[in-house]
């Protein structure tokens, strides 16, 4: 077997070591620093999937491997950085389990993605990927706006994120995905919108601005949606 067929699958296992790293740097007490390693492996996804492309290595084994990554980097790995923010406030000893609802339903999510043959130029319910950089970067939000920031990292409210993450990612919203058939400005305008949006948001707040991303990516989806069904 060629070399060249080795590299996308050893970048996902590379992906799966940055989760795994992750979530022992959170159970270690260090929130933070552990969620920067849900960017590393969102960075690593793209590369992997990038590369096999590139080098027309694209098979079974990559999209199984894959998907056995992203569970662990994202999806057991917030899970655990909203039980460790939740379990850090909350006077209920029970209430943080509740944020790990978030790992299964992300691994419901990628179950049904490998299966589903729609989501060929759009995604059907939101992205594992995209549902942990917007856990990983809460901590950044919180702490460019600390007002907001303690209600959104108050027990109860970090379970609601992990509740609703969890129905968006199992959800039937069709949402926009940056795979260009043409680049027709008629044809791709919240895409070009989506992209605009993204980067002055983030050239504005940096990491706090991806939650803020997040939710305007879902706004502009469900808007396509509605002008699209008239």
């Amino acid at each position: 077997m060629k070399i060249k067929s080795h590299i996308p699958n050893s970048i996902t296992l590379l992906n799966l070591l940055s989760g795994i790293i992750g979530i022992i740097w959170v159970l270690d007490g260090n929130i933070i620093s552990g969620a920067w390693f849900i960017l590393i492996s969102a960075f690593l996804d793209f590369v992997d999937g990038f590369a096999a492309r590139i080098l027309k290595v694209q098979g079974e084994l990559g999209k199984q491997l894959d998907s056995l990554a992203d569970l662990v980097s994202f999806g057991v790995l917030p899970g655990i950085i909203l039980f460790a923010m939740a379990k850090t406030n909350s006077q209920i000893e029970w209430l943080p389990y509740c944020t790990l609802i978030l790992p299964l339903f992300s691994a419901l999510r990628l179950a049904k993605f490998n299966l589903d043959t729609r989501q060929t130029d759009r995604f059907i319910g939101v992205p594992t990927p995209a549902a942990a950089l917007f856990v990983s970067t809460i901590p950044h939000f919180a702490i460019q706006w600390p007002k907001i920031g303690t209600v959104i990292t108050s027990p109860f409210f970090v379970v609601a994120i992990a509740l609703s993450l969890s129905i968006l990612l199992i959800s039937e919203i069709p949402l926009i995905a940056l795979k260009f058939k043409s680049f027709a400005f008629s044809k791709n305008i919240f895409r070009y919108v989506l992209i605009v949006v993204s980067l002055l948001l983030f050239v504005w707040l940096g990491l706090a601005g991806i939650p803020l991303i997040i939710i305007s990516y879902l706004g502009l989806s469900v808007t396509e949606n509605a002008m699209r069904s008239e």
